[in-house]
């Protein structure tokens, strides 16, 4: 597979560009020279073709620890298919950076010059002093404001040979007795789990220890009215019903700008244990209005897939009344409205004995699996209310579903043109299950897939 390597000094935003083509934060970005020091690989699609890009460490020598991370980063370089040499369009150009740039043309004629932090014209017109380095290729970028990044990934993806883009089938009728012996989505035998994972997430003060210690019925966390008194999570567990539900309350989450220090690295432990997690508790503040910050914490669940269950704390002072309230959760997250609302007061305790109840509702909906005959009779019956949309003057099919995973329920439907699958269809999909199944508190994700695909999302 095509490996691409990122080089450059520090801070001038290799992590950054990683992260944008990536489309998530893998690499750790910051304004402290030589925030990366180890080489990151992640598989990922640039224009649908399949490549490695390669984040690698600051070429920077001036001291012991920069020249190991130096000496790695460029035999990430030699061992690349191609190189992006990144520098900083917020300066003039640099000796030593034409220096290493000449070097790696030597050694790689598939590379370009990306001139970072071009956010103005004024920026774009210091980037031509850039023309000294003798690039044949070279891109003025600002990864920020996502402004040139499209026509550099469209040359990354000319230079990725074409037998590795990912190749589509032509279309054709199958029998389905046939295609179920060939079809490479195994249907997993489901083991029944005791332990359900629970994650109490939210900004800072919005009464997330106090809740956990209303769960836990004895005071586990330590509870502050001063923001961000949890920096690590505080794991605990209960039993309840025959099943062990593990509550780990994260670290308070604040605005980007005032995380430093030992906080930031609170904020990374909290995305690792996310992953891990199986139902987010996202706690809101009902006595004063969301904020953005709660959109942006709340867009960790969609991103980890994960249950859900909304609870609106401190609800004997709420701002507003229940039917309000519940209206401007639906407005404001709507990307979460499969999750059910809990109003609760963790101080006093009241309706918190409610959240145990639903815990388990909902992780019975994340764990469940849907009857294959039922599934592809409510396809059947879904297509014939309202039929696909055609592509480009062609039929558009929908052969097969089935469910391969469960822990959110995926389901691919096997189609002859998977890419034509349009996202309102497919939310009204969506709304169709739910409607016919109990789903409440569960993402569903639906995934058209071509015969023999496999259970590798695309």
């Amino acid at each position: 597979m095509t490996k691409i390597a990122f080089l450059g000094k520090p801070n001038v935003g290799k992590s950054s560009l990683f992260n944008r083509i990536a489309k998530q934060r893998v690499a750790i970005t910051s304004d402290v020279s030589g925030t990366t020091r180890d080489i990151k690989e992640l598989e990922v699609l640039i224009n649908e073709k399949p490549c490695i890009i390669i984040d690698t460490g600051g070429l920077d020598d001036s001291n012991t620890l920069f020249e190991t991370v130096k000496e790695k980063s460029l035999e990430a370089a030699k061992k690349a298919d191609i190189i992006l040499y990144i520098v900083d369009g917020k300066y003039l150009p640099d000796d030593e950076d034409r220096k290493i740039f000449f070097e790696l043309q030597k050694l790689n004629s598939k590379i370009a010059l990306v001139i970072n932090k071009v956010d103005n014209d004024k920026d774009e017109q210091r980037a031509w002093e850039f023309q000294s380095f003798g690039a044949k290729k070279s891109f003025s970028i600002s990864v920020s404001h996502n402004r040139g990044v499209g026509k550099l990934l469209d040359w990354i993806s000319l230079q990725i040979p074409k037998d590795k883009e990912i190749k589509l089938e032509a279309d054709e009728d199958i029998d389905i007795d046939e295609f179920l012996e060939n079809l490479n989505i195994p249907e997993k035998e489901e083991t029944e789990d005791k332990e359900i994972k629970a994650a109490i997430i939210g900004r800072v003060n919005v009464g997330k220890s106090s809740l956990l210690n209303a769960l836990l019925k004895e005071n586990k966390a330590v509870v502050s009215e001063i923001a961000g008194t949890t920096i690590d999570p505080v794991n605990d567990y209960i039993t309840y019903k025959d099943k062990i539900i593990t509550f780990v309350d994260t670290a308070g989450i604040r605005r980007r700008g005032k995380i430093d220090g030992i906080e930031k690295y609170a904020l990374n432990r909290t995305e690792k244990m996310l992953e891990d997690a199986d139902i987010a508790l996202l706690v809101l503040d009902a006595s004063e209005e969301f904020k953005e910050l709660d959109e942006r914490i709340a867009n960790l669940i969609e991103k980890h897939q994960l249950a859900c269950i909304i609870v609106l704390n401190k609800w004997d002072k709420a701002l507003k009344n229940y039917e309000e309230s519940v209206a401007d959760v639906r407005y404001r997250f709507k990307f979460l409205s499969y999750a059910p609302i809990i109003t609760v007061s963790a101080l006093s305790k009241k309706r918190v004995h409610k959240i145990n109840d639903k815990i388990l509702e909902v992780y019975t909906n994340y764990s469940t699996r849907i009857p294959t005959a039922k599934l592809n009779e409510l396809i059947i019956h879904s297509n014939i209310k309202h039929h696909l949309p055609r592509d480009r003057g062609k039929t558009v099919k929908i052969y097969f579903a089935t469910q391969f995973e469960t822990k959110p329920p995926k389901i691919a439907l096997i189609m002859n043109r998977p890419k034509a699958l349009h996202f309102s269809y497919k939310r009204y999909l969506i709304n169709q299950l739910r409607e016919n199944f109990d789903l409440v508190g569960t993402p569903v994700v639906l995934i058209p897939k071509r015969r023999g695909e496999g259970d590798s999302e695309h």
